[in-house]
Parts: structure tokens; sequence; C-alpha cells
């Protein structure tokens, strides 16, 4: 990856709806070379989709929470894909101690954050849950709410 790709990429990071003339003029090349570029990078998976990001006003309203999962061994998979599904949950990982997994969750109101927490800590295999709900972010890199 060369000096251009990487431009490339930091102006789709922070627009991916940019046109590929308005990419090509920021850039100073030609609109095909863009266009070869942004194929190239989704052919090396260097770029896997193009995604939303909300809006300052809209995002300062949700309520975010981390939710430590600890999970049935014997039924891991099985609530792995029922979480995935789960689209107030952001991100998932697997986490290393006393619990399993670690979900960042978000919810427009208190009540339903609390129906979420009631239904993560219900599904088959969740045999325990600890969530924390954040109060306010510091700073933090690299995800949409987790803005520089």
């Amino acid at each position: 990856m060369d000096k251009i790709d990487k431009n490339l990429l930091a102006l789709l990071r922070i627009n991916a709806r940019l046109s590929t003339s308005e990419l090509a003029r920021r850039l100073g090349i030609s609109r095909s070379t863009v266009q070869s570029r942004l194929k190239r990078l989704e052919n090396r998976k260097v770029i896997s989709a193009y995604t939303v990001q909300y809006g300052r006003e809209y995002e300062a309203k949700l309520i975010r929470a981390h939710v430590l999962l600890q999970v049935s061994q014997k039924l891991t998979g099985k609530a792995y894909v029922i979480l995935k599904k789960m689209p107030e949950i952001t991100s998932l990982y697997a986490i290393s101690g006393e619990y399993d997994l670690i979900a960042i969750v978000t919810a427009e109101s208190t009540e339903e954050l609390s129906r979420l927490l009631d239904d993560i800590a219900n599904l088959a295999g969740i045999e325990r849950t600890n969530s924390s709900v954040i109060l306010e972010t510091k700073f933090a890199r690299g995800m949409s709410y987790y803005q520089d």
C-alpha cells in the first residue's frame, strides 16, 4: 500500500460517501485511477464495507454499556449466533479471565437498555452477566463512537 492508498483510506474514513470524482480531485489523480485503486483495495480485503457513522447529536443521546458474559462452553457457538443477530450489540469480543465475552451495546433509553440486558441474560448458554453503563467517553480511537 502506497501513500495514495493510505490517503484514499483516510478520506474514506472521514466520509465514505465522497464520490470518486471528489476523491480524485482531493488526491490529485484521475477518477479511473481512484476506481481501480478502490477495486484493488476491496479485492485485497483492505476495504470490506462502506458503513454509516451516526451524527454527533444522535450519538450523544445513545446509552452505551459494556456487558461481560460468562457462557456455557457447550453453547458458545449457539450464543454467538444469536448475539450476532442483535443489532444493539455493536461489537463482541472474546476475552480472557472470569468472563468469556464482552459485548458493547447501545440503546436509546434506559428502558430499552434494561430490556436488552434481560434479553441477553436470558439467552440459552449465558450463565452470568455483568454490565457497566458508560457515563462519558474521555477519548477513544478507531470505532465510530470513539472518534479521535
